[in-house]
């Protein structure tokens, strides 16, 4: 039960438009996302493009793409640094794991030795 009325909120969050403005501009959007998550990413994008477009107001379809193409390249280098972060922590993990698994195996290997016998000679009486 619990699980509908989550999706039917997600549901009828995606179905209600939020009014945001961008360059000076009005847009009714609808997304999965809160409405206060959608006022958040217009404010990131009409902040880019007054840094990219000097003033966002009446802004040209061509500062819409370059906002739109930077934004992109930047996600692009962060998943670029998180699959390399992950790399890197795979191998330090493998590394770690050989690490532990050769410490336990000597560790075996020295505990056999101490409960062997020194050398056995069956002419020898048992003690």
């Amino acid at each position: 039960m619990r699980v509908l009325e989550c999706y039917r909120s997600r549901l009828s969050r995606m179905d209600a438009p939020v009014e945001v403005k961008i360059g000076g501009f009005s847009y009714r959007v609808t997304g999965s996302a809160s409405e206060g998550e959608l006022q958040r990413l217009a404010s990131v994008v009409d902040q880019r493009m007054r840094t990219l477009g000097g003033s966002s107001r009446n802004p040209s379809q061509h500062s819409l793409v370059l906002v739109a193409m930077t934004l992109a390249h930047e996600l692009e280098e962060e998943r670029a640094a998180r699959r390399q972060v992950e790399e890197r922590s795979k191998d330090m993990l493998k590394t770690l794991l050989e690490r532990i698994d050769a410490a336990l195996e000597a560790d075996n290997a020295s505990a056999e030795q101490e409960d062997a016998p020194d050398h056995f000679d069956p002419a020898s009486p048992e003690p």
